[in-house]
């Protein structure tokens, strides 16, 4: 492992290629095996923990969905869910009630809705 010290840009390079295979393996619409995925995550883990964190480690964040949900992952200790989107939580939360709710309402399986 790398010392923590600053985050050049050389040092970037390889978080930055990492990045990328796991965005493309995150979108992927050919099947991925779970070993390369896991290979590809734990690699970038290493990356990231031995990172400064700073503006261009940021910027890296918002360029690739995958890396930073990972860095979220591995920081959720210190700062919970920090970089996910509260509208899209919102949103998921709202579409869950929803579906419960219309679950609720619908009859049951098996139950006449005539009286004998």
């Amino acid at each position: 492992m790398k010392n923590p010290v600053s985050s050049s840009s050389a040092d970037l390079v390889a978080t930055r290629v990492l990045a990328q295979l796991l965005d493309r393996l995150d979108q992927s619409t050919a099947p991925v095996g779970a070993e390369q995925y896991r290979a590809v995550a734990r690699l970038l883990s290493n990356e990231l923990h031995d990172i400064k964190p700073d503006g261009r480690l940021n910027a890296l964040l918002q360029a690739h969905p995958a890396m930073a949900e990972l860095y979220e992952n591995l920081n959720y200790q210190y700062a919970g869910l920090c970089r996910s989107s509260l509208d899209s939580s919102l949103a998921a939360e709202r579409q869950a009630r929803q579906a419960i709710e219309r679950a609720m309402r619908q009859p049951k399986e098996g139950t006449s809705s005539g009286k004998i």
